[in-house]
């Protein structure tokens, strides 16, 4: 009879850890699951960002642009044809 009883016991503690070990495999996987999804949100923000910041880099390196800035900032201007020099391509060939 005790060893009827002791195995019940046993087998009660047995059954009971077991569904500990459920409840926390269970809370493991949630927790693996948000922080999954969170490093998907964040993984789109920063495609978000990274997108933006090429339309900005192609927006101030445009031809426009730059032409602005040099006339604007730094004061350059058009050189007239007269003051034009041109350098044959044997030149570039030494």
């Amino acid at each position: 009879m005790v060893a009827r009883g002791l195995l019940a016991v046993a087998l009660a503690t047995g059954v009971f850890a077991s569904a500990i070990g459920v409840v926390a495999a269970k809370h493991e996987a949630r927790q693996a699951f948000v922080d999954h999804q969170q490093a998907l949100s964040q993984r789109d923000v920063l495609n978000l960002e990274w997108t933006q910041l090429q339309i900005e880099q192609s927006t101030w390196a445009t031809q426009g642009r730059v032409e602005e800035q040099a006339r604007e900032r730094l004061g350059m201007i058009q050189p007239e044809s007269d003051h034009i020099v041109v350098i044959g391509g044997d030149a570039w060939a030494r």
